[in-house]
């Protein structure tokens, strides 16, 4: 594919407290790719997707996401980026539409864009004017995944991403995603539902004991 990698980590190493969760992963993720991560519990999975979002520090090694340098250009890469962790990353006490604005608006996206997201996610009508905290596990999910709509952005980073949806919920994410590669988006997704997240991706690999493995 044009262009360099959205990913290129090579003998990466990460810490956290004393601990090293990534003890030489090298991983290479061409643009427009769909990439599932699999591995055990406490394998380096989160802290894999971590250290491509810019929020975990490289400490040893090499890596570049989107063509900025991890060791030098954090801060360049978290607006380009989209993480959905375990926890959904919303504001409690904003409504949510109040939330998708909010994290539209770091990419200038305009009205019409924040209303599409929120509708193709099934979060707009009754549900845009209610608060976050009173909110279903599926519905806080799926405003999450109305915000990385919304946000437009080029490396969607995601953690057990069918987690609190429903069987509608997972058809739809599943149909955003491939959307979003057609745009020109690139998705690394960890999961434990390897036969959902398998049929969706176009390779998988293994992290084991803070390493890829496959």
């Amino acid at each position: 594919m044009p262009g360099p990698a959205a990913v290129e980590l090579s003998d990466a190493v990460a810490v956290l407290g004393a601990f090293p969760v990534l003890a030489g992963a090298t991983l290479t993720v061409a643009r427009g790719e769909i990439v599932l991560v699999q591995g055990p519990n406490g394998a380096g999975k989160t802290s894999l997707l971590r250290l491509c979002a810019g929020l975990l520090p490289l400490e040893r090694g090499t890596g570049r996401v989107l063509g900025f340098d991890l060791a030098t250009q954090r801060d360049a890469i978290r607006p380009r980026v989209g993480l959905l962790g375990h926890r959904n990353g919303l504001y409690g006490d904003l409504t949510v539409a109040e939330n998708v604005r909010f994290w539209g608006a770091t990419v200038d996206a305009t009205d019409a864009e924040v209303d599409a997201a929120m509708q193709r996610l099934g979060v707009s009508g009754r549900l845009a004017d209610v608060p976050v905290t009173r909110l279903s596990a599926g519905q806080k999910r799926r405003t999450a995944l109305a915000c990385l709509v919304a946000r437009r952005a080029e490396l969607w980073l995601l953690d057990e991403p069918h987690a609190g949806l429903d069987a509608a919920g997972r058809d739809e994410l599943d149909a955003v995603l491939h959307q979003a590669v057609a745009s020109g988006a690139t998705v690394v997704l960890a999961s434990h539902e390897l036969e959902r997240a398998g049929a969706l991706a176009h390779r998988v690999v293994d992290v084991v004991n803070g390493t890829v493995v496959a």
